[in-house]
């Protein structure tokens, strides 16, 4: 764990070295990477060679101009990939993570070899469950001025633009899905802050993809079901083939 020169910015950097191929996690918005990384690496760690970083405005990594657009996010996602990881990286995103290794993906495919999006919206129009009051809690205060280089007064101006991003963006269209052909696997709680059918939708529209649906868990399924959340992971990993067509007359499939 240490600051890396990300393209002239200083850059909080998580590293787990192991001999598998490499693995990018990102983080959902108004969190780091410390938040998301220990519930979910044990599903990884024994696989891969996992890399994470706190993206500009999150985490340890102060703020810059244009932050929390969500082209913004991508394009310091892929100078992340080209930089740091050097090589084509699996993906793996929460929420906001999730919807810019779906960006990434779109405009540099050479860059993606799958992607694991939970919780993410391709859209802003999903029926999105915003707070209308932003509330800052004395454990925001207290996490940011731990971690943050940068001055509490910052604290809120982050809030409020993430809240003005979400209610306008992403705008991914379904045909810009329709490119991504690496495999895919869509996951989500039964209880997500955006309408189920926008889950379906983006499964739908992946030429490569999966979907799991995990029951009894709001958005932060890494959390709250690890237990059922993990063989899936696994079992996507274990088997990353083709999306075939499914019928009850395949071959060993009886009713």
């Amino acid at each position: 764990m240490a600051y890396i020169n990300l393209r002239g910015h200083q850059t909080w950097s998580i590293e787990h070295a192991n001999n598998g191929e490499p693995l990018l996690l990102l983080h959902g918005g108004l969190s780091a990477t410390e938040n998301f990384e220990p519930h979910i690496l044990p599903a990884l760690e024994d696989r891969f060679h996992v890399y994470g970083y706190d993206r500009t405005a999150h985490g340890r990594t102060g703020i810059r101009e244009g932050f929390y657009h969500f082209d913004f996010q991508r394009d310091e996602a892929i100078a992340y990939l080209e930089d740091v990881i050097a090589k084509p990286a699996h993906l793996l995103g929460h929420s906001d993570g999730g919807i810019i290794a779906l960006m990434v993906a779109i405009k540099r495919p050479d860059l993606v070899l799958s992607i694991i999006a939970k919780g993410a919206n391709y859209s802003w129009d999903a029926d999105l469950r915003l707070d209308s009051q932003i509330t800052i809690s004395e454990e925001n205060i207290q996490e940011y001025t731990e971690r943050s280089p940068d001055s509490l007064e910052n604290l809120e101006i982050i809030i409020r633009k993430a809240h003005e991003v979400w209610a306008h963006e992403p705008n991914i269209s379904i045909a810009e899905l329709s490119t991504i052909t690496c495999p895919t696997l869509v996951v989500n709680g039964d209880d997500e802050p955006f309408n189920p059918h926008h889950g379906v939708d983006l499964y739908q529209a992946l030429p490569n993809g999966r979907l799991a649906i995990i029951p009894g868990s709001p958005h932060a399924t890494h959390k709250i079901k690890p237990h059922l959340l993990y063989p899936i992971i696994k079992d996507f990993y274990d088997h990353p083939e083709q999306r075939g067509p499914s019928s009850p007359f395949d071959e060993g499939v009886s009713e």
